[in-house]
């Protein structure tokens, strides 16, 4: 049993916490216009927001909401600046002590973890066993129950004050994920299951850790019931290993009847145990043995995006800098599976590579 923290809210409001929660906030975001005029008064901004923490009178605003199609499309939520700070000084204080109960393999969202890690751990296990299985959970975001995430929460948070912080974060973003989620039953419901809060903002700080700790309930269940030990998840994406593949139909079956207790569901027909020299798709490429191949579909999807981003540069519209970003993160992910000739073949479509 997860042991239980109080006194924690005064930190939260604390005008050194609030501070660094800016930085953290602005991070490469400080040209943008609501960013600027927050420091501006960044004293007077951080003032208020103290005590409205300290009054319990914060309230959060609303979300600008915008799709991204990466290469597929996904439903972006936007928190008012102020409130990323909000978030910010949030998860300084209580995301530390979530952070001991993970596991070693789960990827997303932590301090020296990542998609690279990630890739290099489930390349270590294909190397290891003979069979493997993808599982990644239908509408994951969309459909994290708000009822079942604050029960999660209050076994690791005692003070009253941060979790009535966290139900009005929470609240605040009910509905903005709607569109993007097909109602689903489970055991026991009647017809007002439909009327559950659920969804989290994709896009928020808070939502990226809490989908760390919803989903720490399947990690743990994965490694200390089932007894798997090559399991590696990043965000909704696990990823089993097995020398046979009873073992990982076995498992399957297990996943999907527990997730039941989450209200969560699998994509059951792409779930299914495969020979490790096959390969697996994970976090954008197909991982082998061996080698990795880039996903076409990213390739084709990042080359329509640079060629956006350079019309726009050449248009005045965004500067060199922003352009240079883009490429050298999307160059930097790519270079981390067998993809010299699709790196080359992008920058020559844009005009950007060299003959040497």
């Amino acid at each position: 049993m997860s042991k239980k923290y109080y006194d924690l809210y005064p930190q939260i409001g604390e005008f050194e916490n609030l501070r660094l929660s800016f930085k953290q906030a602005a991070a490469g975001k400080r040209s943008k216009p609501t960013v600027a005029a927050f420091e501006y008064d960044l004293e007077g901004q951080l003032i208020a927001l103290q005590e409205e923490l300290r009054t319990e009178s914060y309230q959060p605003g609303g979300y600008h909401n915008f799709v991204l199609n990466d290469p597929k499309r996904r439903l972006i939520n936007a928190a008012p600046f102020r409130d990323r700070v909000v978030h910010h000084a949030l998860m300084n204080v209580v995301e530390p002590l979530f952070e001991r109960q993970f596991i070693h393999d789960s990827y997303a969202n932590r301090v020296g973890k990542g998609t690279h890690q990630a890739l290099d751990r489930c390349t270590t296990y294909l190397r290891r066993y003979r069979y493997v299985m993808h599982c990644d959970v239908r509408q994951y975001f969309p459909s994290v129950d708000h009822e079942l995430l604050r029960a999660i929460l209050r076994r690791t948070v005692g003070d009253e004050a941060v979790l009535r912080l966290m139900d009005k974060i929470l609240a605040g973003g009910v509905g903005v994920q709607s569109e993007a989620y097909d109602m689903a039953y489970f055991p026991g419901d009647d017809l007002f299951a439909v009327q559950r809060s659920r969804g989290l903002p994709i896009g928020n700080l808070t939502s990226q850790h809490w989908s760390n700790v919803y989903l720490n309930e399947l990690d743990q269940y994965a490694k200390r019931v089932l007894k798997c030990r090559a399991y590696l998840r990043y965000v909704d994406d696990l990823v089993l290993f097995a020398d046979d593949k009873s073992t990982l139909h076995t498992w399957q079956e297990a996943i999907i009847g527990y997730l039941q207790s989450l209200r969560l569901t699998l994509h059951e027909r792409r779930a299914q145990p495969r020979p490790v020299e096959i390969g697996v798709p994970f976090l954008g490429f197909t991982v082998f043995p061996d080698h990795r191949r880039l996903k076409r579909a990213n390739g084709y999807a990042f080359q329509r995006r640079l060629k956006k981003l350079v019309t726009a540069y050449r248009a005045g519209e965004i500067k060199l800098e922003q352009l240079q970003t883009h490429l050298r993160g999307w160059l930097n992910h790519a270079s981390h599976g067998d993809t010299w000739g699709l790196r080359r073949a992008v920058l020559t479509t844009v005009g950007l590579a060299h003959n040497d």
